[in-house]
This record gives C-alpha cells, structure tokens and sequence, in this order.
C-alpha cells in the first residue's frame, strides 16, 4: 500500500465519536439545538449538566454527536466567540428550506459519505479506507497498520488501541448488524444503505460499482468539492480537470463512491445538464476532460449543485 499523504487542509483525527456510529437523527438533533439559540450556541450546549435530558442519551453519546455534526458541517465552531452556530450542510439540511429534515434521501446518504471520506476535516480514517485501500478486501488490521506507518513517519504518536478503535467504527458505520429490539444504541449506522461495505467475518469487501442509488447531483456536487480543494491545496487555478483525476486521484468521487470507470464516464457525459452549463466534458481525439466554462465562482456552483440535487 501506497505511504498516506493527507491533503494539507486535514489536521487528522483518529477520535471525538466515542465510539459510537453516526445514527439517522443525531445530526438534526444537533443542528436544533444550536438553532434554537439564535446566532450562536454557548460551547456548553453539549456539555452542560442538562445536555443528557436535552439529547435523550448518555454523557459520551452527546459527545459524539457533536463530533458527527462538527465532521458533517451541520454545525460549526464559531470563530469569534466560544460556540457553535449553523453550518452551510446543516442550514441546507435542516433550516428554514430544508431539503431533507429526516435524513430520508440516498442524496443526503450519499453527501454525508462525501464529507466524511472525501472532505474528512474530523475522520481521517475515513479518509485512509476509501482512498487508500487498494484491495477489494482487507481487514481491520491492514487499516491500522497503514494508519501506524503514517503516524510513524510524520513523528505522530498514536496508540494501536485508538487506532484499533477508530478504524472499527468507521467499518461498523457502513456494515449492519442484525438485531432485535433495536434501541438507540443499537440502531443501525446512517451510512449502512449504501452498500459500499459488506463483512465476513473480520475480512470486509468493498462493492465498487455504478452505485445506482447515488444521485447524480451528488456526484456533481463532489466533483466541484474535490476540484476547489485541488485548486486550494495546490494555490493553482484549473480551467480543465483530467479523467484520471476524477477517477483515480486520492480524495476524488471516483475513488471515495468506488465507482468504476465506466460509471464515472458516463456520469461525466451529463455534467452540463447536471451543473446548467457551468461544466462541460469533452472526449474525443483521445483528450477526457472536465471544463469549467460558467460563470460565477465555483463556490456557488457548489451550493447551486447541491441543492439542484434534492430537487423534486
């Protein structure tokens, strides 16, 4: 397996879920929580002694749930003040036009995988699973032995237990588990529809594929993610983004939604209709590319795609 080489925007983390999958409410419970104060929410909206009550679970489970929303851009840190306030996912998700409140959609499934494999501010692991694992089947082992060569040659200590941990969760949020009486403890994991994971015993497979449940506006919506953070990390401006890179670069939609080339190609071929002309795609003559021909900045192209892609 290739050294890890995270994007210059990831500060990894290997914890902050206390061990707990995302499930299907937490992140709206959050988002209204931090809502109902208004502009910002006071730092101990999920650490003060009522927070329990509040949320309807334990101590830790809050935690976590901060931490999901926190990854997932459903909330955020404020800058000028110790709080938390809305962020652009949660607002898209949960305000006043909310495009999916009960997280019903595979759209907002799908969104959340990409926040948290392609974008990866808080899940690095995530990040590591589904870019860097070669294999069409692993185990648990292999994650955390890449994870710890990582960590070993940025000088980055990191214990074997938390990596252990970290790298069973991640798995656990896109694998289900059979079970009666299912509580909220026990709930299944939000990401588990997707299909991305299947277990048998500790050995996990991924199902690359056309994934026929990911709409394309998402897939449009990552494309344009990955590419502002290509321009940012790399301080360039790209008028045209290659094939390959869409398909095969470390953080890109064709990596991190495994999808084959043949899907990524023909998800490429309606791009124009999918973004209204901001991008078009090009192949023949031997050249495949993506060009950005729109106007506006490619900021709103995001928000524009990504509501464009609840739509009804």
């Amino acid at each position: 397996m290739t050294l890890i080489r995270f994007p210059s925007d990831i500060k990894p983390m290997f914890s902050g879920h206390e061990t707990f999958p995302l499930r299907q409410l937490w992140l709206r419970k959050a988002f209204c929580e931090v809502e109902r104060y208004g502009k910002y929410a006071p730092k101990g909206v999920f650490s003060n002694d009522d927070a329990i009550e509040r949320f309807g679970v334990g101590k830790n489970m809050v935690s976590s749930i901060r931490h999901w929303a926190l990854a997932c851009d459903v909330i955020r840190e404020c800058k000028d003040v110790e709080g938390f306030e809305p962020g652009i996912i949660g607002n898209l998700l949960f305000g006043s036009h909310a495009c999916d409140p009960y997280l019903e959609r595979d759209a907002t499934i799908w969104l959340v995988h990409w926040l948290l494999a392609g974008r990866a501010k808080r899940s690095a692991t995530w990040y590591v699973v589904f870019n860097y694992v070669q294999s069409q089947s692993f185990q648990p082992k292999d994650i955390v032995s890449l994870i710890d060569e990582y960590a070993t040659a940025n000088k980055s200590v990191r214990s074997d237990t938390t990596l252990t941990r970290d790298v069973e969760v991640c798995l656990r949020c896109y694998t289900s588990v059979a079970l009666t009486n299912a509580t909220e403890d026990s709930a299944e994991p939000l990401l588990s529809d997707l299909g991305l994971l299947s277990a048998s015993g500790n050995t996990y497979h991924f199902h690359r594929g056309p994934q026929h449940s990911l709409p394309d506006g998402v897939f449009a919506f990552a494309l344009l993610d990955f590419w502002r953070r290509w321009e940012q990390v790399t301080n360039t401006s790209q008028a045209t983004l290659s094939f390959n890179m869409i398909a095969h670069e470390y953080g890109s939609p064709g990596r991190v939604f495994k999808l084959d080339e043949d899907s990524v190609s023909d998800r490429l071929s309606k791009i124009a209709d999918i973004t209204r002309n901001y991008l078009a795609w090009t192949d023949s003559s031997g050249v495949r590319q993506v060009s950005r021909l729109g106007s506006g900045s490619i900021d709103e192209a995001i928000t524009n795609t990504l509501r464009s892609a609840y739509a009804r």
